[in-house]
């Protein structure tokens, strides 16, 4: 019997997000809607543009955004992560204790350097550039990893973000071994545009033969299949994954497989924060799924949730809007 319904292996990042102008994000140089890895000098020079400014601070990383979601609407989770001995460090593990996520960082967590952290830039359009100081989870090993856990995990995910990491990305695939001689079926996020231009051989090796859940949006999902018609798109998604989730924003998602495919609309709502959007749909999708609800209910679940995000500043909901849009968007089990 499965004792997690995801097991998941990421980044952990702490969010620090600034509501910014498009000139003042055009003067810092960062690449609008997309994430860009910088480093000690770059972060420096990137903070001293919104010294005046008072960012938002939230536990972030991709991955931990999905399991802090499937967590909050009842799910059981664990993530394997790596972060410091620092400030920032006693932040994320405090705030995945408070979410109810069980992490290998009870046990591990590096003596020396800085926990990553992300700089989030949201934009009045409501779109989020994200420049990204990994910090010690650029050496996220296999150390992290639980491998009596993953192997009693309904699902094992992976961030697509590992794909810059050589030892992330190790670890990722020796998880997904664990996983897959285990019977667990495996999920992946293709994570962002950045990861397929410059890290693709990475993201394949997470693909392998396959898996069961593949989690993208639009954008990447036609850069990858290198066509900007959807059509194309979906048949080429199909040989992927045995599900393929692809978000759209306001056009809602798709859920495609082999035989079947669904489009689910989106709520109409007025988008202030696309952070975290596509983090929140995965981990509502999979929660449904793991409670046996069809694709067409899970997804539905899903682009509720996302909605009710983008909504507000920050990627996480409070525990009454969660309950909310489970009661609204899952109908009983008969």
């Amino acid at each position: 019997m499965s004792h997690y319904d995801i097991y998941a292996i990421g980044n952990a990042l702490v969010d620090s997000e600034y509501e910014v102008s498009d000139a003042l994000l055009q003067s810092m140089g960062v690449d609008k809607r997309h994430m860009t890895l910088i480093d000690t000098p770059r972060r420096a020079e990137l903070l001293g543009h919104v010294k005046a400014l008072t960012p938002r601070q939230t536990g972030g990383g991709s991955a931990g955004n999905t399991v802090v979601a499937l967590a909050q609407l009842g799910g059981k989770a664990f993530y394997s992560c790596k972060v410091a001995h620092d400030e920032l460090g006693d932040f994320y593990v405090k705030d995945l204790q408070a979410r109810g996520v069980e992490t290998n960082l009870n046990h591990t967590r590096a003596a020396d350097g800085q926990t990553g952290s992300c700089m989030v830039l949201v934009t009045p359009d409501a779109e989020r550039s994200m420049c990204t100081f990994l910090g010690v989870s650029a050496e996220l090993d296999d150390k992290a990893l639980h491998p009596q856990d993953i192997v009693k995990s309904k699902i094992y995910y992976m961030e697509g973000y590992l794909a810059a990491s050589p030892t992330g990305l190790n670890a990722a695939l020796q998880g997904r071994k664990i996983a897959k001689d285990a019977g667990v079926a495996l999920a992946l996020t293709l994570s962002d545009v950045s990861m397929i231009q410059f890290c693709k051989a990475g993201l394949d090796a997470m693909l392998g033969d396959g898996v069961d859940y593949l989690f993208c949006n639009q954008e990447e999902a036609q850069v990858w299949c290198g066509s900007d018609d959807l059509h194309v798109v979906k048949q080429k998604l199909q040989t992927l994954a045995k599900m393929v989730c692809l978000t759209r924003g306001p056009d809602g998602s798709e859920i495609i497989t082999a035989k079947n495919s669904w489009h689910i609309p989106a709520d109409k709502v007025k988008a202030i924060d696309t952070n975290g959007a596509g983090d929140m749909f995965a981990g509502a999708f999979l929660y449904a799924i793991s409670r046996g609800y069809s694709p067409d209910k899970a997804a539905n679940l899903g682009n509720h949730a996302a909605a009710a995000v983008v909504s507000q500043h920050g990627n996480r909901l409070t525990l009454g809007q969660l309950s909310t849009i489970k009661a609204y968007a899952l109908p009983p089990q008969k």
